[in-house]
């Protein structure tokens, strides 16, 4: 490890807010790296007695703690959980995390199926001083395109396509190798305040909150979200670009991407025209909170639908903070609607979490406003529902590795017209799965 190299970061990323006014504390926080304990660029928030290495360097769009940084562009509380391998390789810091999960999933019903498969993901990063703002490098892998081009069974879901022909329905699709291959690079212009640029091949336009598979409230569960096509789906978009502006507790940011859902070559990168536009506006009003708010129009998103376009709204809050010593809890409700063709569906989401030692309870609630639930042409919105509630215990294998053994069961509601077709009104569903975990 290069001291001298630590020291050169930390007096960049601190010097751009040496003429704000901070609070003593803040300049005592420290935070701890294999083989070392080294000070922090000050931050006005202190860790809490929960959290006594919470706080980290600075994130790469802004002055502001790490931690409030998700996926893409997207914020978290700043009380959000950290995790991955940090290291320091003289200025450049480098950080990685991950999971693999292998999951035995059974949807019950007229139309469900049986499958085993593995998912998950692998990031890196890595972050360089950049005058007075941070220079940052992402990528991120996927094993999903193993389970083959139908993905894998899951009770209401709906969209893209295993064979360029036929839509995916009651199947969740696999996401791309590459989920995200981005840069961005930000400068502080004033007490708080930061000006960024971002852009990915793949990577994730300023629309909806932090994808699924990095929500705290629900990062735990290997079961993709039946709102996933209302609130995240942007989040492998194979063409970004995105300017933004911080002033202290708020980001406002626009985007340019290519709205086309990845088709069903998931080995490969994509490219399209960047015709597509979103505007997101986000507030974390304190610590444990963070709202947003966000409209895109997506321009022939659907591979199946070629020429129609969509109007996209999305607002959620996602919460996070510790509940009692050594309990910490995190939600999340988000609501989604996309508009195309005279229709507007709608889509909500409530997600919970709740973490004790070793243990991690979570659950979700959702209900979906879904047109591509049978091969009807132009056919009829159907207001379905489902419950889902699990957990997992992790057992340490090794510094920053980890085991855990989970399961899931889900209760899913379709209306009466649909009924017939899933042999009933509520069929169930269930999973059982073994995570590796890089943290």
């Amino acid at each position: 490890m290069d001291g001298v190299g630590v020291r050169t970061v930390l007096l960049r990323a601190s010097s751009a807010l040496a003429f704000c006014a901070l609070p003593a504390a803040a300049a005592a926080q420290s935070m701890e790296m294999p083989g070392m304990t080294m000070p922090m660029a000050a931050h006005p928030a202190p860790a809490t007695a929960a959290e006594p290495h919470a706080m980290a360097m600075t994130g790469a769009l802004g002055p502001y703690p790490m931690a409030r940084e998700s996926s893409g562009t997207s914020w978290q509380p700043d009380t959000s959980a950290e995790s991955g391998l940090h290291v320091m390789s003289g200025e450049w810091m480098l950080m990685a995390h991950g999971d693999l999960n292998l999951v035995y999933d059974h949807q019950a019903g007229a139309r469900g199926d049986d499958k085993a498969f593995v998912s998950g993901m692998l990031m890196g990063m890595a972050q360089h001083p950049l005058g007075n703002g941070t220079l940052q490098f992402k990528a991120m892998i996927s094993p999903d395109p193993l389970m083959g081009p139908r993905g894998y069974p899951l009770l209401l879901a709906s969209g893209e396509t295993a064979n360029g022909a036929d839509r995916l329905i009651d199947r969740q699709h696999p996401h791309d190798l590459f989920m995200a291959l981005s840069a961005s690079a930000s400068q502080t212009i004033g007490c708080n305040s930061s000006v960024f640029l971002y852009g990915g091949l793949p990577g994730e336009p300023a629309f909806g909150p932090p994808a699924f598979m990095h929500r705290e409230a629900i990062m735990d569960s290997p079961e993709a979200p039946i709102t996933h096509h209302w609130l995240d789906s942007t989040h492998i978009s194979f063409g970004v670009l995105t300017a933004g502006l911080v002033i202290d507790k708020v980001k406002i940011e626009a985007s340019r991407f290519n709205a086309r859902e990845p088709d069903q070559h998931r080995w490969n990168i994509e490219t399209g025209p960047l015709d597509s536009t979103s505007v997101r506006i986000s507030w974390n009003p304190a610590r444990t909170l963070a709202l947003q708010g966000s409209w895109g129009r997506f321009v022939d998103p659907e591979q199946l639908e070629p020429g129609v376009g969509q109007t996209r709204w999305s607002a959620s809050a996602l919460w996070a903070d510790s509940v009692a010593p050594g309990w910490k809890a995190a939600a999340t409700l988000a609501w989604g609607r996309k508009s195309a063709q005279g229709h507007s569906d709608d889509a909500l989401a409530v997600e919970g979490s709740l973490k004790h030692a070793q243990w991690t309870l979570f659950g979700r609630g959702e209900m979906t406003e879904n047109r591509e639930l049978t091969d009807v042409e132009d056919g009829p919105a159907y207001r379905v529902g489902k419950i889902s509630a699990g957990a997992i215990r992790d057992f340490r294998v090794a510094d920053h590795l980890s085991v855990g053994l989970g399961g899931l069961a889900s209760l899913n509601f379709v209306p009466d017209a649909l009924a017939p077709a899933y042999g009933g009104s509520s069929p169930t569903s269930g999973m059982g799965f073994v995570r590796i975990k890089l943290d």
